[in-house]
């Protein structure tokens, strides 16, 4: 069959819900309508990849090794997709992140929505930062427990909702925010848990291979270990590849085999992912030079940032930056002309985030260099003057 016999077969004439064409268009009239498009070269200051890893994972794991022929997966875990080699990788996962436990999951999403979802009985509680990512509330939706929201980093408001939490009760942050670039105070949130007898669960997905002396993530970093019920740590931002794991006791563990649906109905992951993902490992672990040329580099963004006045930035010691660009229309066009200028930078809108705080999400890695930061600091205020002389003119 030729390629244009394969088009017209693949022709449908199928009726679309008349919902599903409203809500499309009430995106495009918001400016919001999400769209998939390729990655564009330039400079990188977007993606996850704050140590360069993924650049450097390809050469290590562009060729199988030896005795690696069996590449697919045959099934799920309980099936027949479990093998030494992941109970070998769990192990690895459990002693690097210091705790007795791990279990392998495809994506940072399977894990948040497996072990959330899994969690709490009718008359349990769980409590979530506002500003938690979607996979958590996601996660959060499918508990029967009861649920609630506290505000963000609020130790005390969630105080006061822990005094009226029932049952067992589990507490959701991130370590580190992805949109913000601020971190929780986990410090307090452990001492909180421990004096109401709380579960504290931290995703980990933005600080693994960030902070810590091999990149362990902001608990262990803390010392804090010990005090946190579950965590999760992405393979697919610093680590460079993809996939996650939930770290904790083995009784969670067990738990989780049995009950979270993500991991009892999904393929197993492959061996070859499983080498990449310990490969990766070992080069997070060794990355030091590539974290002090991170943490630099945040540090000369503030020094540089705070010369423009009249760029309203959102402050934060973490590789996650933002310029607020209020306006999806608005940010959406300055992000067009820094790709045309060769910057790859993505803009935040709402819903993602609230309206009014639309934002240029700008992700600083270690490959970075000062005069890239520089130069696009000084576009973004050319084009922002350029666009409010505008307004004044029209207005």
């Amino acid at each position: 069959m030729t390629d244009v016999e394969l088009v017209s077969n693949c022709i449908m004439a199928t009726r679309i819900p008349v919902s599903v064409s409203e809500a499309l268009s009430r995106r495009m009239q918001n400016g919001a309508l999400r769209v998939v498009t390729p990655a564009q070269d330039g400079v990188d200051l977007c993606s996850n990849d704050y140590l360069g890893l993924a650049r450097q994972l390809g050469h290590v794991c562009s060729t199988p090794a030896h005795g690696l022929a069996r590449l697919g997966a045959t099934g799920s875990r309980l099936v027949s997709g479990s093998t030494l080699a992941h109970e070998e990788v769990e192990h690895f996962l459990a002693c690097f992140h210091a705790t007795e436990a791990a279990l392998l999951f495809g994506s940072g999403f399977e894990a948040n929505i497996g072990l959330l979802g899994s969690l709490g009985g009718r008359s349990d509680t769980i409590l979530y930062d506002e500003l938690v990512h979607a996979s958590m509330r996601d996660g959060v939706r499918l508990s029967i427990a009861r649920s609630h929201s506290f505000r963000h980093n609020d130790v005390d408001d969630l105080r006061r909702k822990l005094q009226r939490a029932t049952g067992d009760c589990f507490v959701a942050v991130e370590s580190l925010y992805s949109m913000d670039g601020d971190c929780a105070p986990l410090q307090e949130l452990c001492a909180l848990c421990r004096e109401s007898g709380a579960h504290l669960i931290v995703d980990e997905a933005h600080a693994t291979g960030v902070y810590g002396h091999q990149g362990e993530g902001l608990v262990q970093a803390n010392g804090l270990a010990n005090e946190v019920f579950a965590r999760v740590h992405t393979f697919g931002k610093a680590l460079g590849y993809r996939g996650a794991c939930v770290v904790g006791s083995r009784e969670l563990r067990d738990y989780l085999i049995n009950f979270a649906r993500s991991f009892v109905y999904s393929t197993a992951c492959d061996l070859f992912s499983l080498r990449c993902i310990r490969e990766a490992y070992e080069l997070m672990a060794e990355a030091r030079r590539e974290r002090l040329s991170l943490q630099h580099l945040i540090g000369a963004w503030a020094e540089m940032a705070a010369a423009y006045h009249n760029v309203q930035f959102l402050r934060s010691a973490s590789p996650i930056q933002g310029i607020v660009v209020p306006g999806n229309d608005f940010v959406v066009r300055l992000e067009r002309r820094l790709l045309e200028a060769g910057f790859f930078v993505r803009a935040i809108r709402s819903p993602t985030v609230p309206r009014g705080s639309e934002r240029l999400r700008i992700c600083l890695h270690s490959f970075n260099r000062v005069s890239e930061l520089a130069e696009l600091l000084s576009y973004v205020d050319q084009l922002q003057e350029m666009y409010r002389g505008a307004c004044a003119a029209a207005g």
